[in-house]
C-alpha cells in the first residue's frame, strides 16, 4: 500500500520504518527542517533499539511540507505531537493543522483514508473529520476522505518490537472503508507474514497480533485508560512500598506473591521513583481535564498523579535522614533518562530529585551513558555538574544514587567505588542491585520499599 505519515518523532518515525520494511511504499512529512535535515543524512533524532540500521537502509526520504501527491496515498497516518498545555489538556492544535491542510492539499476524485495516531482527546477524530470536509466544500472538491482513530502502543526502548508485534491493535473507525484499509496495512503484522528485521526476533509463541475493532470515541478513549491505568497501578506499588520500608518488609516479595492473582498480574508491578516520560503523567492530566469538561471528578486518576509527585520527594527525604543533612553533602546521580534504553528525560525523576537536591543545599553530580545532552538541554536551570564516567562521579561522594535500570549499573565495580567516596550511602531507587554485594563493597543500601 502506499502511506504517508505526518509527523517524525518516535511514533511516526519508528510506524514508517516498521511499515517499509513490511513491504509498504512509504513517504513521511514533517515541519522541523532541522529535524528533517538529521533524517535525511540518515541519522535519528533520538536512541531507540533496533531503527538505526534499518534506517541506514531506507528508501523514505521526509519532506517539510505536506503535497497534493502525499494526498494520493491509501492511507495518510498523523502522528504529530499533543504536548500538554498547563491546564493539563491536549495541545491538539498541530493535528487540527494537519487536518485543515489535507482538505486543502487534496485532489479532486482523491480516495484516502486519514488515521490518527497521535494521542487525542476522545471526539477528536470527529473534530478532524469536520474539519477536512469544511475546507473541500470550500474548494468544492469530490474528495473520499474517510477518517479513524489508531492509537499506538509503544514503550520506549522497545518500540520497533511493540510495532511489529503489538499486544493489540485498536482501529477506531465509524465506517467500514477506513476498517478495511487498516486492516489491509496491518495484515503483515496481524498475520505475522513477514521476516523480523534482524536485532528484533518475532517473541517466542507469537503468533498473531490480536485485532480490537470499535468506534473512534473508544480508541481514544482506550489509549487514555491505558497509560492512567498503568499509571495508577506503578502510584499503588510506590505507595505500598513507602509502607513496607516502615514495616520492615521487602515490597519485592509482597508483588511476586500478589502477581500471581491473575486479576493483578506481575506487569508494571515494580516499586522505584515513580513513572516519567512523555505519556503517561500527560495523559493521565488530559484524561483528569476530559472528565472535568464533563463534569466529573476522577479520584484514583488524580491520586495517581500526586502519588508519583509524592514518591520523588520520598526519595530525597529518605537520602536526607540517612545523611543527617543534604546541605554541604555531594551526591552523585547514575542515571538522567525516565528509563533504560532511551535517551528521553522528559517528565525525568532523575532531573526533579536533583532538583530537590539542588533546593535542599547539595552538590550534584550526574552521569548517563546516553541522556546528559538531552538533560542539559531539558533543564538548564539545574546547576548539575555532568560527568564523563562513574569514577568521576564517585570522586568524593557522600552517597550514590541510582535513578535509571541501565544494565552497566548492576555490573559495575562497586569495591573501587566506594573507596572514591567520601561517604558510603547509596539509595537504589531502582532496586536493581543485590543488597549483600553492595554491603559487602562497603556501602550502606537502601533500597525502595525495602
Amino acid at each position: 500500500m502506499r502511506v504517508t505519515v505526518v509527523g517524525m518523532g518516535r511514533v511516526g518515525l519508528t510506524t514508517a520504518i516498521a511499515l517499509e520494511h513490511l513491504g509498504h511504499e512509504v513517504a513521511a512529512v514533517d515541519r522541523d527542517k532541522r529535524l528533517v535535515g538529521t533524517l535525511r543524512r540518515g541519522e535519528l533524532p533520538f536512541h531507540e533499539p533496533g531503527l538505526a540500521s534499518l534506517w541506514r537502509n531506507t528508501r523514505i526520504a521526509p519532506v517539510t511540507a505536506l503535497s497534493p501527491q502525499h494526498l494520493n496515498a491509501d492511507i495518510l497516518l498523523i502522528a504529530v505531537g499533543t504536548p500538554g498545555l498547563p491546564d493539563g489538556r491536549a495541545d491538539v492544535s498541530a493535528v487540527e493543522g494537519a487536518a485543515r491542510e489535507i482538505g486543502q492539499l487534496a485532489p479532486d476524485k482523491a480516495d484516502i483514508v486519514i488515521a490518527i495516531k497521535s494521542t487525542v482527546p476522545p471526539g477528536t477524530t470527529g473534530r478532524v473529520q469536520d474539519l477536512i470536509d469544511a475546507e473541500l466544500r470550500q474548494r468544492g472538491v469530490t474528495a473520499r476522505i474517510g477518517t479513524a482513530s489508531n492509537p499506538e502502543f509503544l514503550r520506549e526502548g522497545c518500540a520497533l518490537s511493540d510495532t511489529l508485534y503489538p499486544d493489540r491493535i485498536v482501529i477506531g473507525a465509524s465506517e467500514s472503508n477506513a476498517a478495511v484499509r487498516l486492516l489491509e496495512l496491518y495484515a503483515p503484522i496481524i498475520r505475522q507474514q513477514f521476516s523480523p528485521p534482524e536485532g528484533t526476533p518475532r517473541p517466542a509463541g507469537y503468533t498473531a497480533a490480536p485485532v480490537v475493532q470499535v468506534r473512534p470515541v473508544e480508541a481514544e478513549l482506550t489509549k487514555y485508560a491505558a497509560n492512567a491505568f498503568l499509571a495508577t497501578k506503578l502510584s499503588f506499588v510506590n505507595e505500598l512500598a513507602n509502607l513496607a520500608e516502615e514495616l520492615g518488609a521487602d515490597i519485592e516479595a509482597v508483588t511476586a506473591a500478589i502477581g500471581h492473582d491473575p486479576r493483578i498480574g506481575p506487569h508494571y508491578m515494580k516499586a522505584g521513583p515513580g513513572w516519567g516520560g512523555p505519556c503517561l503523567g500527560k495523559d493521565a492530566r488530559a484524561l483528569l481535564s476530559t472528565a472535568a469538561d464533563k463534569g466529573l471528578h476522577l479520584s484514583v486518576v488524580e491520586a495517581a498523579v500526586n502519588a508519583n509527585a509524592r514518591q520523588r520527594q520520598h526519595l530525597v527525604e529518605r537520602l536526607e535522614a540517612a545523611l543527617g543533612t543534604c546541605r554541604g553533602a555531594t551526591i552523585g546521580i547514575l542515571g538522567l533518562s525516565f528509563k533504560a534504553n532511551t535517551d528521553d528525560v522528559s517528565d525525568s525523576p532523575a532531573l526533579d530529585v536533583a532538583s530537590l537536591l539542588l533546593a535542599r543545599g547539595a552538590t550534584v553530580r550526574c552521569y548517563d551513558p546516553m541522556s546528559e545532552e538531552k538533560a542539559q538541554r531539558e533543564r538548564p536551570d539545574l546547576a548539575i555538574q555532568y560527568q564523563d564516567s562513574v569514577d568521576e562521579l564517585s570522586q568524593g561522594c557522600d552517597a550514590l544514587m541510582v535513578m535509571t535500570d541501565w544494565a552497566e549499573f548492576k555490573e559495575l565495580p562497586w569495591a573501587k567505588l566506594a573507596n572514591l567516596m567520601r561517604g558510603r550511602t547509596i539509595l537504589d531507587a531502582k532496586n536493581i542491585l543485590d543488597r549483600c554485594l553492595m554491603e559487602q563493597a562497603g556501602f550502606t543500601y537502601l533500597g525502595v520499599g525495602r
